[in-house]
C-alpha cells in the first residue's frame, strides 16, 4: 500500500511499525455537528481502517473530542447553556450520526479535559527547555526557538501569520513575545472553567490537547495522523513542535494524511460561514449507503463541491449494488469475482483511490446481475461484493449497521450522556 504523506509531500510505501497500525484522527469540537465535511473526514478514515483490517492488520484508532476551547465557551455563552452539557449533547449527536453511517468506532474517544495532567507535564518540559515562556499565568510556545517549525506546512514565516490568524491565533496579545507564538496554557478568565497548574488556575490551549492525547494513548511515534486539510497549519504544525522536543526529536508521525475540504456553492463548508449541509438532514431523503457511496466517490486529497445531482446518482448506484448483493442466481457455473477483487485492492493500494475502488465494485455488481439473468451461480461473487463493499461501510443486504458499530459507539455514548 502506498499513501501520500504531508511531511514529504509525496506518495510513499506504507508499512506500520509492527502488526498494529496506530492511527489518530482529530475529532470534533462539539457545538454544531455533523456536516458533510465532518462526514467526509471520518468516513474516509473508516475506509482506511477497514481496508487495513481486510489485509490482516490490527488498528488502534484514537479520535478525540475537543470538549474545552474558545468556540465551546463562546457557544455556551450564546445559548446560555452549561459548557459541559452543550458539549455532551453535540457529542451524542455526532455519535448517533456515525452509528447510522456504519462508521467503525474508535478504540478510544477521549475528552481533552481527561488529559489535563499529561498536557501540564509536556508544557513543563517545554518551559524547562526554553521553548516556552510564562507571562502572568499564561504559557506560550516560543516559535523562533524551534528551527523546524514549518517543516510540515512548508510555509514561509510571512505566510504563517495570516493563516494562523484565520484559525484562532491572537497576534495582538500583549503578553506574547512574537505574534506567531501560540498559547499552551491560558490563565483563567472570569466565569470560565479552570484547572490547577504550576502557573495558576487556567485551561489548556487547543494544540497541546491533541499532542497529549495522541502520545499518551498511542506512544511517542504513531503511524498515521489524519484530519481536515485546514488543520495542517497551525494545528498539526504546532503538535509536532510541542511533542518532538520532549521525546528526543523522535518523529511524532510517520504519515500525515490530510483530508480535503468540502465546498458548497463555491465556499468551504464551515460553521463560521453557515453553509453547512448536515448529515442528519440528508439522511431524511437518502439512505446511509447512498451517503457512504457519495462520500467515497471523491478522492480524499481533492476538494469537491456538494452537488445534489451527484448525490441522486449515488442513490442509484448504491441501489444497484444492493440489487446485485440480493439477487437470486441459478445453479449454473459460478462466476469468478477475482478480476474485480484485484482491481479493488489495487485502487486502494494506490493512495486510497476510493473512486476507482467503487468503480471496481460497480463493475462486479453489473457482472453479477448479468450472470444471474443467465442462470449462473452468483453466490460466491456476491460474498466477495459484500466483503469489499464492507470496506466502505456499505450495508447492502443488511438493514442495520454492524453490531460492532452499534456496540462500540454505544459504549462511548454512555460516557457523554448523564
Amino acid at each position: 500500500m502506498q499513501l501520500y504523506t504531508g511531511l514529504t509531500q509525496s506518495i510513499q510505501p506504507f508499512t506500520p511499525q509492527n502488526d498494529t497500525v496506530k492511527l489518530y484522527v482529530c475529532g470534533i469540537t462539539p457545538y454544531d455537528t455533523t456536516h458533510l465535511g465532518h462526514a467526509f473526514t471520518y468516513t474516509i478514515n473508516d475506509v482506511l481502517i477497514r481496508y487495513l483490517e481486510l489485509q490482516g492488520y490490527h488498528v488502534v484508532y484514537v479520535q478525540n473530542v475537543t470538549d474545552i476551547d474558545d468556540d465551546i465557551l463562546r457557544k455556551a455563552r450564546e445559548t446560555g447553556e452549561d459548557w459541559q452539557t452543550l458539549g455532551n449533547r453535540w457529542t451524542a449527536h455526532f455519535i448517533q450520526d456515525m452509528q447510522v453511517l456504519n462508521v467503525r468506532p474508535p478504540d478510544y474517544l477521549p475528552r481533552a479535559t481527561d488529559f489535563i495532567p499529561e498536557m501540564i507535564e509536556i508544557i513543563e518540559r517545554l518551559v524547562d527547555q526554553k521553548l516556552a515562556y510564562v507571562n502572568q499565568g499564561n504559557v506560550y510556545y516560543r516559535v523562533d526557538a524551534w528551527p523546524e517549525f514549518g517543516k510540515l506546512s512548508r510555509l514561509d514565516r510571512d505566510e504563517m501569520l495570516p493563516v494562523a490568524n484565520q484559525r484562532g491565533n491572537f497576534p495582538d496579545d500583549p503578553l506574547k513575545q512574537h505574534p506567531l507564538d501560540f498559547v499552551l496554557w491560558q490563565a483563567q478568565k472570569a466565569n470560565e472553567p479552570a484547572w490547577e497548574s504550576p502557573w495558576g488556575m487556567g485551561r489548556p490551549g487547543w494544540h497541546i490537547e491533541c499532542s497529549a492525547m495522541a502520545s499518551r494513548l498511542l506512544g511517542e511515534t504513531i503511524d498515521i495522523h489524519s484530519g481536515g486539510a485546514d488543520l495542517m497549519f497551525p494545528h498539526h504544525e504546532c503538535e509536532i513542535a510541542q511533542l518532538e522536543p520532549v521525546t528526543g526529536k523522535k518523529p511524532f508521525v510517520r504519515f500525515w494524511m490530510h483530508v480535503a475540504m468540502v465546498y458548497y456553492q463555491g465556499e468551504k463548508m464551515s460553521k463560521s460561514l453557515g453553509n453547512l449541509r448536515m448529515v442528519r438532514d440528508l439522511l431524511q431523503e437518502y439512505t446511509p449507503d447512498t451517503l457512504r457511496y457519495y462520500l467515497g466517490n471523491h478522492h480524499y486529497r481533492h476538494s469537491w463541491n456538494y452537488d445534489p445531482d451527484e448525490l441522486a446518482q449515488a442513490a442509484e448506484q448504491a441501489q444497484r449494488l444492493r440489487q446485485a448483493a440480493t439477487i437470486s442466481g441459478g445453479e449454473g457455473e459460478a462466476i469468478s469475482a477475482e478480476p474485480w477483487d484485484r482491481q479493488f485492492r489495487e485502487a486502494l493500494d494506490n493512495d486510497l483511490d476510493t473512486p476507482q475502488a467503487l468503480q471496481a465494485l460497480h463493475q462486479l455488481a453489473e457482472a453479477i446481475l448479468k450472470a444471474a439473468s443467465q442462470g449462473a451461480d452468483v453466490h460466491p461473487a456476491q460474498n466477495t461484493l459484500c466483503r469489499l463493499a464492507g470496506v466502505f461501510g456499505l450495508r447492502l443486504a443488511s438493514s442495520s449497521p454492524e453490531q460492532r458499530v452499534i456496540d462500540g459507539w454505544a459504549s462511548h455514548l454512555r460516557r457523554f450522556i448523564r
